[in-house]
């Protein structure tokens, strides 16, 4: 009878241990609000250990890289960032680790970004590390990017450099020969910079593109007021309206002192903007000026274009902005 009753103890003792235990493990932490985690590269759950311990993660390491062993995934952890709630048990802590999605950031850069631009974005990001790497003018893609908190700004920006490399190409694959003058990769880009920097309108970009391949083509003078500003600002906005002296400087890049492509990209063009260049709206307009609701008319004849400026100086007029 003594030994049922001590069997029974024991029972109830290692019962108790075990319902112990798997609430100590399955039980929420003592963290009362979100907190991130970062975890390096070749980091252990020993080395992160203390660190949680400090965040109120972890109640004690020793008894959590014990229970990880015995209860846990044998997966090893994640270099990332994560987010751990308020309350996490030691069990979801340990499977957020291991097998949960880290924090994804996002760099955007719009259409028709310069370089300088994105090099400003990247180094004001505080969660990259390192320098800046030179980024040549149209070399990017316009796009979202994620990043891991602590990534080098040199490996966001090669990323980027990347996706306009793989777009280029696959749009170049796509091109249909003899509708546009530009006879390389290199200058689809150029061109496609300076139709993304003169208008905004997703359905102008293949008719913008036409006037300029149709200009191209008879050897007129492309006339595009950004490839003036791009020398003086390095594509920022001017802020101003172009002087006469700027009109006339000679830059290798001002279209209104030679005909053909300038020196570079202007800006770095979205996608659409270069299969606009090698697919260009089939027309025969050589001018265009804008609309006044943010778009352009077109026009073949410069007398046409004429009428068309005078119209456009009247709504400046009277909006009083001349």
């Amino acid at each position: 009878m003594k030994r049922l009753l001590v069997s029974a103890i024991l029972l109830g003792v290692a019962a108790l241990l075990v319902l112990t235990w798997l609430f100590w493990w399955s039980g929420a932490s003592a963290s009362a609000e979100t907190q991130t985690v970062t975890v390096e590269e070749g980091a252990t759950l020993t080395s992160l250990c203390p660190g949680l311990e400090r965040k109120g993660l972890v109640r004690d390491c020793a008894p959590f890289r014990a229970y990880a062993r015995l209860l846990g995934s044998s997966d090893g952890i994640q270099a990332g960032e994560f987010e751990i709630p308020a309350g996490t048990s030691q069990a979801a802590l340990l499977d957020i680790l291991q097998h949960g999605s880290p924090v994804q950031r996002l760099v955007t850069v719009p259409e028709g970004m310069p370089s300088i631009l994105v090099a400003e974005k990247l180094a004001a990001l505080p969660y990259l590390t390192g320098a800046v790497p030179d980024i040549a003018e149209g070399s990017v893609l316009p796009d979202s990017y994620s990043f891991a908190r602590g990534e080098a700004r040199s490996a966001v920006a090669r990323r980027m450099e990347a996706a306009m490399a793989k777009a280029l190409a696959e749009e170049w694959a796509k091109r249909k020969p003899g509708t546009c003058p530009v006879s390389t990769p290199e200058e689809t880009i150029i061109l496609a910079s300076i139709v993304e920097k003169e208008t905004a309108k997703p359905s102008e970009r293949r008719a913008v593109a036409g006037v300029y391949c149709n200009r191209l083509k008879i050897g007129m003078k492309l006339d595009a007021d950004p490839t003036v500003i791009y020398p003086v600002t390095k594509g920022k906005p001017l802020g101003r309206r172009i002087l006469r002296s700027e009109l006339n400087a000679d830059t290798g890049y001002n279209t209104y002192r030679r005909a053909g492509l300038p020196a570079g990209p202007i800006a770095n063009p979205g996608r659409a903007s270069i299969a606009a260049v090698l697919d260009p709206e089939p027309h025969q307009y050589i001018y265009f000026v804008a609309d006044g609701t943010g778009g352009h008319v077109f026009a073949r004849t410069y007398p046409e274009h004429q009428a068309n400026v005078e119209k456009w100086f009247a709504i400046r007029k009277a909006r009083r902005e001349m």
